[in-house]
């Protein structure tokens, strides 16, 4: 019986888990927003001005540099300046505890 217990509890876990992801997530789309610090490289594609060598950019440069703590940042990536940012600077967010 301990065994079973403790499968539930790791499932309970993860099922909390995912929820926050969730929840966190629906907010950022409820926004219209995409979070650059979790975006996914297909999510990026949607921008105006991002193609897929672009979004594997900023994906790497998050990677490598860590989190963005402001959307302006996303211009420290190759090939994202100032007329990308301006056109995608209303569609994305760092996410609702940094603006």
């Amino acid at each position: 019986m301990s065994r079973f217990r403790k499968k539930v509890g790791v499932l309970f876990v993860l099922a909390v888990f995912f929820l926050s992801l969730s929840v966190a997530m629906n907010a950022a789309a409820a926004e219209g927003k995409i979070n650059i610090n979790t975006a996914s490289a297909v999510e990026f594609q949607t921008l105006k001005g991002i193609g897929e060598t672009i979004a594997q950019r900023i994906i790497d440069y998050r990677e490598t540099n860590g989190l963005f703590k402001a959307t302006d940042e996303i211009k420290n990536t190759k090939g994202v300046g100032n007329k990308i940012f301006e056109n995608i600077k209303d569609q994305i967010t760092v996410g609702s505890t940094v603006n």
